[in-house]
Formats: C-alpha cells, sequence, structure tokens
C-alpha cells in the first residue's frame, strides 16, 4: 500500500514538473522520489554490508552476519536519508568504517564513521568530516605513520586530501591535489615509486589517471588520459586498489543499464607515466544485485581488505 502510494505521489508530482522524456526524465523521478522519502520520513535505498572470504575474488555476504550491517538507521547526530561509499581501516585493534551519510534536508553528503572489534557488530560514532558542499567516497588510507582521507568533492571542482590530527575525528585541509574540474571517486595508491590517483569524468563514461612522486603535491596528468572513454561498464571507480598474488586490480562500477548496477574487477597489466593498460579480471562480477532485500537493485561500492588469511569487502546495497 505504501509502495502504491508512493508511485501515485510520483505521478501526480511528475503532471506538475514538466518534461517526461529521456535522462530528464529519470532526474525527475529520483528527485521526486527523495520528496516523498521526506514526506514520508522514510530511508533511501543505500546501506551497507560486509562480506569475508579466502580471496577477494570469492566473498560471502552470509558469512558475516544479517544485512545490512549500516543503514541510515543507525545514524543518530545528523537525519540520514541513506549511508553508502564505505571504506574500511584497521587502527589500534580496532575496524573504522567511514561511509558517506546523505543528510535528508539539505541533500548533501557529509561523512561518518563507525567502529567494531570483529566487523560484525558496530557502533556508529559520529560525523567525522562536514564541509560546505557535497561529501562523498571517504578514501581513506595509512601512509608513513599518518592516516588521511581523500573524498569526492566535486561540488568543490578539487580533489582535497586530509591528515587525521585527533583519529576519527578531527581532520585538517593539506590542500587541494588537483582542481578546476569535477572529479569524481578519487582513488590513490602508491606502486613503482609512484602516487597514482584515477578520477572519473563526464557522465561515467571517462576515467583520467594522475601521478606523483609526492602525496602532496606534483601531480600530473598521465600522457594517455583519458585512459577510458565512451565506455560506462568500467569508467568510474568502485573502491581502492589491490594488490593480490603479485597483481594489481582496480574496481569498477558498471554502470551501462543504470547507474550502480555491479562492480568488476580489473587487472592492471601496463603501468608507468607513459603507459596504461588493464584488462577484466573475471566474466563475472564482484557484486551485483541479489533480486530481493538490501542489495536488492544495485551494488557500486567494493573496498577490500586482507586481514591475515582472509579477505573482507565492505560494499553498499540499493533496495530499489
Amino acid at each position: 500500500m505504501i509502495r502504491l502510494l508512493a508511485d501515485l505521489f510520483i505521478f501526480v508530482a511528475g503532471l506538475k514538473v514538466g518534461d517526461f522524456t529521456g535522462r530528464r526524465r529519470l532526474l525527475t523521478k529520483k528527485r521526486l522520489r527523495r520528496m516523498w522519502l521526506k514526506f514520508t520520513g522514510g530511508f533511501g535505498p543505500w546501506s551497507i554490508g560486509i562480506a569475508e572470504g579466502l580471496s577477494p575474488f570469492e566473498l560471502d555476504f552470509g558469512s558475516v552476519g544479517a544485512q545490512p550491517l549500516l543503514s541510515g538507521k543507525d545514524v543518530t547526530d545528523t537525519d540520514a536519508l541513506f549511508v553508502a561509499d564505505p571504506f574500511l581501516i584497521y587502527k589500534d585493534k580496532e575496524f573504522f568504517l567511514f561511509f558517506e551519510i546523505m543528510e535528508r534536508h539539505t541533500e548533501r553528503g557529509c561523512i561518518g564513521v563507525a567502529k567494531s572489534s570483529d566487523c560484525r557488530d558496530w557502533q556508529y560514532l559520529g560525523v567525522a568530516l562536514k564541509e560546505g558542499f557535497h561529501l562523498s567516497f571517504p578514501y581513506v588510507f595509512e601512509s608513513n605513520g599518518h592516516i588521511y582521507m581523500v573524498p569526492e568533492s566535486s561540488d568543490d571542482w578539487s580533489v582535497r586530501l586530509y591528515q587525521a590530527m585527533r583519529f576519527p575525528f578531527e581532520w585538517k585541509h593539506l590542500g587541494n591535489l588537483v582542481s578546476g574540474y569535477q572529479y569524481k571517486d578519487p582513488t590513490l595508491f602508491f606502486s613503482q615509486g609512484f602516487w597514482w590517483m584515477f578520477v572519473s569524468a563526464g557522465r561515467n563514461e571517462m576515467t583520467n589517471l594522475y601521478f606523483s612522486k609526492d602525496l602532496k603535491e606534483g601531480w600530473k596528468p598521465h600522457l594517455l588520459n583519458p585512459i577510458i572513454k565512451f565506455d560506462k561498464t568500467r569508467a568510474r571507480s568502485a573502491g581502492r586498489v589491490i594488490e593480490y598474488k603479485g597483481q594489481l586490480y582496480r574496481m569498477a562500477q558498471d554502470n551501462s543499464k543504470r547507474y550502480g548496477r555491479q562492480v568488476f574487477a580489473y587487472q592492471i597489466t601496463s603501468l608507468s607515466p607513459t603507459s596504461y593498460e588493464e584488462r577484466q579480471a573475471l566474466s563475472t562480477p564482484l557484486v551485483s544485485p541479489s533480486g530481493r532485500g538490501w542489495n536488492k537493485a544495485g551494488m557500486h561500492t567494493l573496498n577490500l581488505y586482507n586481514i591475515g588469511n582472509r579477505w573482507l569487502g565492505c560494499a553498499d546495497g540499493r533496495r530499489f
């Protein structure tokens, strides 16, 4: 009954908004759905789950417990529409999970954090980072004894680097790595003496690559940019780059049919300041819609972590 009322709300309101053709129709329906959720106090489609496996390519969401492990209902210090984009880091014998919180009334993202000793029971701690513009995809990592975060800040037309001054709540903005474009889902990793950074561009059909000897400055565009173009099946990043059995793998969203559908892994086969090549690692996605429950309709972020003899996969799922 509630779903029928929601559909009726969207239909009636849509009659007043105008054009219902092409991409504008999709945007209008999304806008109206959020209007409905605001009106009813309901929660949006995205939530967070964690899988476990002996390899990064064999993950089982049933091994950790009932999913999702975190949703908008768990956020207590701001009115959350949903949570998404989970990133995990292990510190002081505890797991810390950073993620996007979409605030209901501003429809602007900020970064939240939760902690756990076993990755099964999570304690929400609060909002860790908030700016006057949208933040998401909180890429958190450790380097030389310091913890950094590079969230997506495309509304600021920049890629911003933060350092934890009092982990996990106090973050200092050290500067912008690159500026002047709406960079999406920046993904950093260190290899062969260089820092590398993938950023998605356009309407999820292009990827640019940057590199630098120094994390904090000197970033240069790759000679072959855009290294991926006109390809919605793999252009937008989906999580951190991992090393497995001596090979590098990049996670990528498959947005070919709709945004946030599933995630594939790509093996990086050539990487230098003058070359880049990759190939699809598996014919099947690492995570994909289950057809029911918390991830019924799609999954678009997967972050993999090697913990001893097992792998953990933090992912977000979309229920509608």
